[in-house]
């Protein structure tokens, strides 16, 4: 794909050809805009995690506590700081009302997300790779998916099941697969076996893969999801758990040291040029939109 064909490409758009290309397409999970700022410099693509916005926004599990409007002003933020990068966000289960879940697709889309991931879950949710996860009837699901799809023009959708009996899995991930959904996930998926199980089910369709530090799926590299017919992976939380890591070593430091800062760390120069970037992106992205540069 061109750059000038890659300009004149909506956001939703713009995921599908990257989701096309050969190998698997990453996106890095990002939990608020200064992670975001750093996961731009080295990845093309996001992903709004409903884990890490629980975590940073709420300071709570990822067990439904999210509301709509707040996850919109997030993205929304994003947007006008990464005009070009792809932004595929967790919606959850739609905020229960099927209702609801076109309304907030309506207000991603117009915000120019990229796409949205609807899950099969039912209230109380929890994260997919924990234990006591319940599942709405595949046709309960399948009107809200259906719904999703009717409102959407552009913006990709990701269709996700949670369910975890290898039977149902196989089912569910060939229901969703004859809709007009763009991408499926099993999330929690246990094996590579699994995963090939899954692939011949959805035929042409393409496979996105969740991998999550701790998570129960197996760990695996772009190059082994590429061999197994993965199209996309979604790095849920590498940026909130290294921010935890960091910041949990860094004050252990800081008590050991008497409050004495360390001599070689990032300061405020290089947090600032950070910062700068998402600025100078913005109003780049708007000349190239005005033809001139």
């Amino acid at each position: 794909m061109t750059m000038a064909t890659a300009r004149s490409l909506r956001a939703g758009d713009r995921l599908r050809e990257a989701v096309r290309t050969a190998g698997t397409t990453p996106l890095i999970g990002v939990f608020d805009m200064f992670s975001a700022s750093i996961a731009a410099r080295h990845f093309d693509g996001m992903f709004v995690s409903g884990f890490g916005f629980a975590a940073s926004h709420y300071g709570l599990p990822d067990i439904g506590f999210i509301a709509w409007p707040d996850m919109v002003g997030f993205v929304q933020r994003l947007r006008l700081a990464f005009p070009r990068h792809h932004l595929l966000v967790d919606v959850d289960d739609g905020y229960v009302d099927p209702e609801v879940a076109c309304h907030v697709v309506a207000h991603l889309e117009a915000i120019g997300a990229s796409g949205v991931i609807l899950e099969d879950q039912k209230r109380p949710r929890r994260c997919g790779h924990a234990d006591g996860k319940l599942i709405l009837p595949l046709e309960e699901y399948l009107a809200k998916l259906e719904l999703v799809l009717a409102t959407r023009r552009d913006l990709v959708v990701v269709a996700r099941t949670d369910a975890t009996e290898d039977d149902e899995i196989l089912r569910r991930a060939a229901a969703l697969a004859a809709t007009d959904a763009d991408v499926i996930l099993v999330d929690g998926v246990r094996s590579t076996a699994a995963i090939r199980r899954i692939r011949e089910v959805i035929g042409g369709k393409p496979l996105l893969f969740n991998q999550i530090a701790g998570g129960r799926s197996p760990r695996l590299s772009l190059g082994d999801l590429t061999a197994l017919g993965v199209d996309v992976a979604i790095y849920s939380t590498p940026c909130l758990f290294a921010a935890q890591t960091a910041m949990e070593r860094s004050l252990e430091d800081l008590r050991k040291a008497d409050g004495l800062l360390p001599e070689t760390s990032i300061g405020v120069a290089d947090s600032t040029a950070l910062l700068e970037r998402n600025i100078s992106r913005h109003h780049l992205a708007g000349r190239s939109r005005d033809g001139l540069s």
